[in-house]
């Protein structure tokens, strides 16, 4: 489950949690077999957001490409919208 929360110097960050069910008001989102659910709070935040996963030697990690995005602490770990 995808969200968002207070954090950071810039006041957002996402939030990765795992879920059975979609809650009452989550948006369910189904790509290849895979269920990705969008807290209800986070929609608008996220909306068009590209979700990726990427490897590398050294790391393994969630990538987001947000076009809400207005700007960005530069630690990378919040943004604002």
């Amino acid at each position: 489950k995808i969200g968002v929360k207070q954090r950071g110097c810039n006041g957002l960050s996402y939030t990765l949690d795992y879920a059975v069910e979609k809650a009452k008001f989550d948006e369910k989102v189904e790509q290849d077999g895979i269920k990705i659910f969008i807290d209800s709070k986070a929609q608008l935040t996220l909306l068009g957001t590209e979700m990726d996963f990427t490897e590398n030697n050294l790391s393994s990690e969630f990538v987001f490409n947000n076009p809400n995005i207005k700007g960005t602490c530069g630690c990378g770990e919040s943004f604002s919208v």
